[in-house]
Parts: C-alpha cells; structure tokens; sequence
C-alpha cells in the first residue's frame, strides 16, 4: 500500500508558475487556431513542429539517437512530480487547453551527454532558450545545456548537454507546456456531452499505447516504470480523480480563476500507458468489500436512474475471485471506474481508475439487453485481471501484448462465470472469441501472436498490434494451454509467476518457465516441454488443420489457409508445423493424444463399422479437424438423426470446420452445406449462430446474383421451425426465455424469420415499431429483440421510421439503447438516407467520433449501403486520416467496408486505394493487405462454387 507525500515548495508554487508562462503560449495557440479556422472547420491540432526550435528531420536511416524509434538504456525514470492546470473553458469557439509542469526524477545508468524524453503536440515553455531545466541531487553536478528541440517523427524532446550524466547518480528535469485539450481521444483529451439540455465539458485521459507524451513530457515506454505523484488544478462544481487517492482538495486563485487544487498520493510504481486523471461534474455510487473503497462514476442522470448499480454489485465479488485465482492481494485500496461519453476503446485498465465507454460500464435494467448485461460483466472482468495481469506484472514491450491482452481476454470470461453462472460463459467464448479470430488467422496476411521487439518500433505499428489475434487467438491459445495443463496446474504457475515479478516487467518465456515448474511439481506428462509446445503457437502464424482418416488412423497436420493458392511470404521458424493436444470423443469415452510431428498413425482413431469419432473436445484446441469420407457421412446421419449425442459446442464446431475446410478447397461446399440439414431439429443458441455467421458468407458474395432467392428459401424453411418454437416457448412473444443462451436465439430467430420472409415475422415487428411511434415515452419492445425489431421495421419502412429513430437516437440517455439505435438505422434501403447517415458519421455534433467507425461499417453491412460507404470512406480518407486518427479503428473500418468485395473490379479498387494513400495509412496497413487476399480468395470461390450452390439449395427447395 502507498504511502501518502508531502509537495515540495518549488512544486506548491509551481501552478502560479505555469498559468504565467503559458499564457502567452495559449494567446499565440489561440491565434493560430483562429487563423485556421477560417481556412477549415476541421479543429487543428497543437504542433510543436511549428516551434522555431524544431529542428529538421534527418532523412530515413537513423543514424542519430534521436532518429531511434526506443529509447536507450541509458536513463531510468524514478519519479515524476506533474501538476496540470484547466478551466474547461474555450479560449476561442471550441478550442480547450490545458498548462502543465512536470519534474521527473531519474537515474543515470550508463554515462550519457544526451537526454530523450517523450513528448508529442506539447507547446513547451523555454528557459533560457531550452526546453527544460536540469538538476543534480543528492551532490551531483547537473551539466549545462547545449541544445534543445523537438523530434517530431519519433516524438522526442531531445536535450543535448555539455558534459556528461554520471552513472548512479540521480537528477531533475523540469518542463513546462500548454496542450491542447482535443477531442481526438488520445492523451489528456475532452468529451462533451448534454445534460438537461446544459452542454458539459469533461477532460480525460488515454494513454494507451504511446499517449502519455500528450499530456506530459516522460520516458513513454512500458518498461520505464516510475513513482507518479499527481495534482490537477480544476474549476470548482468539479471532481478530480487518478489511479489513487487523493488529498482534501483546497481552494486556489491562479491569474483571476478561482480553482479547487487536487493533490493525489503516490501511485505505485508502474507504467506510463496505465496513469489516468479525470476532471469532471460526474456523481457516483460506492461500496467498500475486503477494505477496497468501489466506485462507480458517471453522468449524474445516469447514476440517479441506476445504470452503475449492476456494476457496483459485481465489481467486488469479480476482484474477490481474481485475488483468490492469484493468490495475491488486490494491491490498492480503491477501484474507481468510470464510464465516459467519448472514449475510442472499449475499456482501458489504469491502475485503479479504469476508464470505460458507457455501453462497457452502465446497465439499466428493462432497457438495455442481456448482451449488454454479459458485456458489462465480461469487460469489468477484463479489466479487473489486468489489474495483476498486466498491472502489477507488465511485459517488457508491446510485441508482447498478447500476453496481457490474451490473458485478459481468457479469464474475463471465469470472472464473468464466477458472478453469472447460469449464463454459460466458459464455453460462450468458443463463439465469441475463437470462431471469428480463426477465420483471421487463415489469412497468409496474419502475424503471429509474438514478434521481436524489432519488428514493433513505431506508434501505428504498435496500434496494429491491438487486433483480433492479439485479444482472440491469444485467449485461445491459453485456454488450450489450461486444457491441456489442467486449471489447477495453470494457476498454480501464475501464482509463482505474478509473486515473483511483481512490480516489473517480464517477457513470454518468463511465464513459460513458471508454468514448466507447476507442472514439473505434478502428475501431468507432456511430450515436450511446455515452451517447446507453445512457442510454435506464438512464435508462428496461422494454425493446423488436422486430418483424420478414420478408416486407417492415420493423421496429419498442415497449415490451414483459406485461400491455399496465395504465397505465405512470413517465414516461421517451424516451418508451419506444431505440437497439438487432439483430443476426441469416440464411443462416449473422451481420450487426448499429442500430434508431434507432420504425421502419424494412431490405432485408437480407427473405427468399427458404423462407429464415428468427433475430434478437438468442445474446440479447446486452437485447429480445424477434417475426417475422411465415412466419419462425415456418419456424424451428418448422427446429427439428422439424434444430434444431442454430440456435445453442443461440437455440433458447433461441425458446422464451422466443414464451412471453413469447404472455403480452403479440402472438402466440397455441399458437404458444409449438409450441416446445416439438422437445423430444423435444432434450437441451441451455438450451432445455430455458427450456421447463421457461416451463411452470412454466402449472403456476402451471393446477394447479388441468382442464388440469392433458392439460398432464401432453403434458410426461410430451416428458421422458420426456429420462429415457431420460441413463438411457443414464449406464450406468443409476451414472455422471454429463462436460459440466458435461448435468449440470444430468440433473437436469431426473429431476425431470420424475418430477413428470409417467415409468415408473421415482419407484421409482428413493425407492430410493435408503430406502437412506440405512436407512444414513444412507452417502448413496448422487449430490450433483447430491439435491435433485430428497429433493424427489420426500419428496413421495411420510410423516412418516417428513419426519422423517428434517428430523433429517439438523440434523445436516448442510455448508452446501450443509443448503440441499438444508431446501428437500426443503416438497416433502412433507401439510399438517400444512407448517404445522409454516412454525411452524419464524420460529424461529430451528430456522430460521436468513438462511434463513427461502427456507423460507417454497419452501413456497409447493408448491401445496398456497401458501395455508398466505400465511395465514401474514399472520397474522405484525408479527413478521416487527419481528423479521427486516435477516434476510429482503421484496421476495423478497412476490413468492415471492404468484406463483401468479391469482383476482379473491386480488386483493383483496393489496389488504386492503396497507391492513392501510400504512407496515409498508419494502422490500416495491415488490414488493407488483409481485405486484398480476402477478395483474391472471394474471387477464387465464387468463380469455383456458384453453380454448385445454386444447384444444392434449388435441389433442397424442390424436396421440402
């Protein structure tokens, strides 16, 4: 537990100091932004690179240190003493600032004539001509300063002295700044939001991952951990908070503006990316459980209506279960958590103020969903196993993100089962999390799960890094190494693991080596080493199709590609062959054998006359299973006869391994086909959302041509047994289903009956559209069917529902119904209100720019809004790249738009897309790469498989 700090005099007086300094800086700032904004209306960014002390950037090579992406090794932070001043008022139109001070205390390590610190759009103050003041302490002689300036590319503030820092001593850097308060979601940034009709204005933080420059100048990278000691300066009617506690606020005046001054305690040491400080007119809600003071934050509005009470319920049992599956402590004595209006992420783990979108945080009963219940749960889960997973013990650099996010990943769903556990969540992550990353991972465009740190210098490289491989697969790959190690086992190795790097850094073998001891220390036998096994599932892309030839027992591995036919350029130091834990069912027994080489013969694999085996035991391992001839025949006649005999996750599991091995060519696309024959006899939420994602494919690339009526008629027979039996279920809609799963496939069924045209589907949904029309303070709609309920009236409707919803989307002050909504309405096919949606999304005063990529990919789902938003994005990229950088996923927005693109024609617009934007890409880069191969293989399959797939679904047509 920290202890509490008293503030020097040269930091007590340094608020006066700063407002002084800055105040011509914020004049010259308000100049320039005035200036500007008579040229754009896009709000301008402060650039240091305007500075007349900016010196100019040596061409590409790095030579210099400067030029270098890391940081050397020269210098370790200690301390930092940072106090921000704001007013939260514009100095012109919407134009915010903020002034800062920052003492940083470090430690020579090896001598050194030059400092590097981050800093990025900072205006710093100069003394004497330089950007900072240097001091020795504790008897050392601090050297003059030579020379100063702003490296823009690599954001440093380089300090270049005459003399050199001596090893083991320790000195002093003071900066001052002013920064612009943005809206861009980034750094020390503002949200704004409307509260009774009075607009309010809110400062906050993302530091994640290279934003912590923005704020302050410090040594920005993970494994420069510090002490940070905080104070904000902040108008009065407003609260301030951090990772810790703060002191009794006191009562300030700083040129004219009386200020309340917040001094916090000291953090514990930890990473730049994990400190946060909000300043803002929230309430809360608060508990104390095992002496650790919760709390929830939010909009006054919605604490008074109730929306932080599920978290508060469920925040303490969730740090309880995670300090026992630790077997350490919660290391801090408070857990603030807050939900925002405007934040680019989904959650973010600061150490003791996690930082939340609204949807993530907040849940009202009666309006928002189960969906959004299990989110809530599932993200506070998250972000609470980061709080040791991540926290307390950090990896060394991001090419290790996997390793937090991953894990984070996994064991949100245990804590979210340990609250909920009715809910289904252990195998639910099979579904949300395995399924789709898969098919990411088929890409010879993927990466692997860990690279050298090398290969991960720049700020968008990092970004790239925060994608479906690095949260899903490195989920995945865990909880098959829990599998295949036992629970017991797993968690006996972190518990070492976490005790005895508590408050560094670590790299993945660190964590190999303490799992390898656990199981040393018990009964469980591995063929090879636990590092051995796991790094050809980190170290390489990609993943193996296992093939089992039942007849022989023979079994083999290769590198399952979706589109076999395109070159894999990465190179894998185990040439594309891994070390797998098969397990399989045969005869109700359950049995595991190692797959330790590229092929094999295991006699326990054949099987009898009319015998059939299932392999990869509910997908705990990360593969495909493809089985010769007979086994399919047998597990489609099991599944059309008595599917229950298969477990769920493995009817699952049929489906999307035979949609999935039919797109690589290795079986045929009828065969995927025929798994979907059972469905009428089906009414388990996982099979059917697998069958339901796997034929979205098929919308995807046959939409447009003549398959699509036979493929509606085929889906309209198989769902409408579905619609039928919740119509029973639930007393004809006036009930909702007890089990948590059966309410998620309630909603398919309603939103397939009605897609695919079910009698009495589409008169049932806008019924109860009309009545809310009619009565909008009453919402008949169920919260579970609201979204598929808007998207199908709207759909069916006019401008009049798009206006209706478009008015009920402003108005709502609830987060997660405002999502339902914003999504229903790109559902609408008339395309002048799609263009007037696309128009909206890059409009900040109508989209939230955290929600502008989510609108313009929704609108692109909808066929006819696909080529409107495509045109779009391209016509605005420029704006896009320049104004909603740290706003919007690239990578998210690229891969949304660009899904259905299966055209030589298509193609080739990507490929102009690229050369237009060479170097505008940042983040996209990879996603980008990713949509080419993904339309070189839609091309391939759908030149390969139209005929036959016509001629499938007319020839099931003809027999129902």
């Amino acid at each position: 537990m920290a202890k509490g700090f008293f503030i020097s005099k040269a930091v007590a007086g340094s608020c006066v100091f700063v407002a002084i300094a800055a105040t011509a800086t914020i004049i010259a700032l308000s100049v320039v932004y005035s200036q500007e904004k008579s040229k754009s209306d896009v709000l301008p960014t402060v650039d240091p690179s305007v500075t007349p002390t900016t010196q100019p950037t040596t061409p590409p090579g790095p030579k210099e240190p400067w030029q270098h992406y890391r940081l050397p090794d020269s210098l370790v932070p200690l301390t930092y003493n940072v106090t921000l001043m704001l007013t939260l008022k514009p100095v012109v139109d919407e134009f915010y600032t903020f002034s800062g001070k920052s003492i940083v205390t470090f430690q020579c390590v090896k001598a050194t004539d030059l400092i590097l610190i981050h800093s990025n759009k900072l205006n710093l103050t100069t003394f004497d001509n330089f950007h900072a003041k240097l001091m020795g302490l504790n008897g050392a002689e601090a050297p003059k300063i030579k020379k100063t300036w702003l490296e823009v590319p690599t954001q440093y503030l380089v300090v270049q002295l005459e003399g050199s820092l001596k090893p083991d001593h320790m000195y002093e850097l003071l900066t001052e700044f002013v920064g612009e308060l943005a809206d861009d979601l980034g750094g020390f940034y503002k949200s704004v939001y409307f509260e009774n009709g009075i607009k309010k204005v809110l400062a906050t933080t993302q530091m994640q991952p290279t934003d912590a420059r923005k704020a302050f100048p410090c040594f920005d990278e993970p494994a420069m951990k510090a002490v940070f000691y905080m104070t904000l300066m902040h108008p009065h009617g407003t609260v301030a908070l951090s990772n810790s506690m703060n002191y009794d606020p006191v009562n300030v005046t700083v040129e004219g503006n009386d200020l309340i001054k917040t001094s916090f305690m000291a953090t514990e040491i930890m990473s730049s990316y994990l400190l946060a400080f909000v300043v803002c007119e929230f309430t809360h809600i608060e508990t104390m459980e095992n002496s650790v003071l919760i709390r929830i934050w939010a909009r006054k509005e919605a604490i008074d209506e109730g929306q932080g009470h599920y978290a508060l319920t469920k925040t303490g049992p969730i740090l309880s279960f995670f300090e026992k599956y630790y077997n350490i402590s919660y290391p801090l004595t408070k857990s603030d958590q807050i939900a925002l209006p405007d934040f680019g992420a989904g959650a973010m783990e600061n150490w003791g103020l996690i930082t939340y979108r609204e949807t993530a945080l907040l849940y009202n009963k009666g309006v928002s969903s189960n969906g959004d219940k299990e989110w809530v749960a599932t993200v506070i889960a998250h972000e609470l196993a980061h709080m040791w997973f991540g926290n307390l013990v950090t990896t060394r650099w991001w090419n290790d993100l996997w390793l937090n996010e991953g894990f984070a990943t996994y064991v949100s769903y245990l804590g979210a089962h340990e609250v909920e556990q009715d809910w289904n969540m252990k195998d639910l992550i099979v579904l949300n999390e395995i399924v789709g990353v898969m098919g990411v991972d088929a890409l010879a465009s993927s990466h692997p799960l860990s690279s050298r740190e090398d290969e991960v210098l720049r700020p968008e490289q990092i970004s790239e890094l925060f994608d479906a491989i690095t949260y899903s697969k490195g989920a995945a790959v865990l909880r098959m190494l829990s599998f295949f190690i036992s629970e017991d086992v797993f968690v006996k190795g972190l518990n070492t693991y976490l005790d005895t790097f508590q408050y560094r850094n670590t790299v993945y073998q660190d964590l190999w080596k303490h799992l390898q001891m656990a199981v040393d220390s018990s009964s469980i036998e591995l063929p090879v080493s636990i590092e051995e096994i796991m790094n050809r599932w980190i170290l390489q892309m990609g993943f193996p199709v296992v093939n089992i030839n039942t007849q022989t027992g023979h079994i083999t591995q290769k590198h399952f590609l979706l589109d076999p036919d395109t070159p894999v350029e990465r190179q894998s130091p185990f040439k594309y062959e891994w070390i797998v834990p098969v397990t399989w069912i045969k005869n109700g027994a359950e049995k595991q054998y190692w797959l330790t080489k590229k092929e094999d013969t295991n006699p326990d694999m054949k099987t009898a006359p009319g015998e059939w085996i299932v392999a990869n035991v509910d997908m705990r391992g990360f593969y495909r299973v493809n089985y010769d001839t007979e086994n399919w025949e047998r597990l489609l006649t099991k599944l059309s006869i008595k599917p229950e005999d298969i477990p769920v996750i493995n009817r699952a599991q049929i489906i999307d391994d035979a949609f999935n091995l039919a797109r690589a060519k290795i079986v045929n696309t009828t065969l995927a086909l025929r798994t979907t024959l059972f469905l009428h006899k089906e009414v388990e939420y996982m099979p059917w959302e697998t069958a339901r994602r796997n034929l979205n494919y098929f919308y995807l690339m046959f939409d447009r041509s003549d398959v699509y009526g036979p493929m509606q008629a085929y889906l309209k027979n198989k769902s409408s047994n579905l619609f039928e039996y919740f119509e029973g279920i639930t007393s004809n809609w006036t009930t909702i289903p007890k089990n948590h799963t059966d309410q998620y496939n309630q909603v398919n069924a309603i939103s397939m009956a009605c897609d695919t045209g079910v009698e009495g589907c589409q008169e049932l949904v806008t019924n109860w559209f009309k009545q809310w029309m009619q009565n909008s303070t009453h919402n008949p709609i169920n919260a579970n069917l609201r979204s598929t309920v808007y998207c199908s009236a709207i759909k069916a409707g006019g401008v009049d529902e798009w206006d209706f919803a478009w008015k009920m989307y402003k108005n709502s002050t609830v987060a997660s119904e405002a999502n339902k909504l914003m999504y229903s309405l790109s559902c609408t096919e008339k395309p002048w209100l799609l263009n007037r949606y696309l128009a909206y999304s890059l409009d900040s005063n109508m989209i939230r720019k955290q929600d502008a990529t989510y609108t313009i990919v929704y609108i692109a789902s909808n066929p006819i809004g696909q080529p409107l938003a495509w045109d779009f994005i391209r016509a605005k990229w420029d704006f896009i790249y320049t104004n909603y950088g740290g706003a919007m996923s690239f990578g998210r927005l690229i891969s949304g738009v660009t899904k259905r693109f299966s055209s030589e024609f298509e193609y080739k617009q990507l490929l102009q897309f690229k050369e237009d934007h060479a170097g505008q890409l940042g983040s996209a880069t990879a996603a980008l790469e990713q949509a080419l191969e993904t339309t070189k293989a839609n091309m391939k399959w759908v030149a390969l498989n139209k005929n036959q797939v016509h001629a499938w679904f007319t020839g099931q047509n003809s027999e129902m």
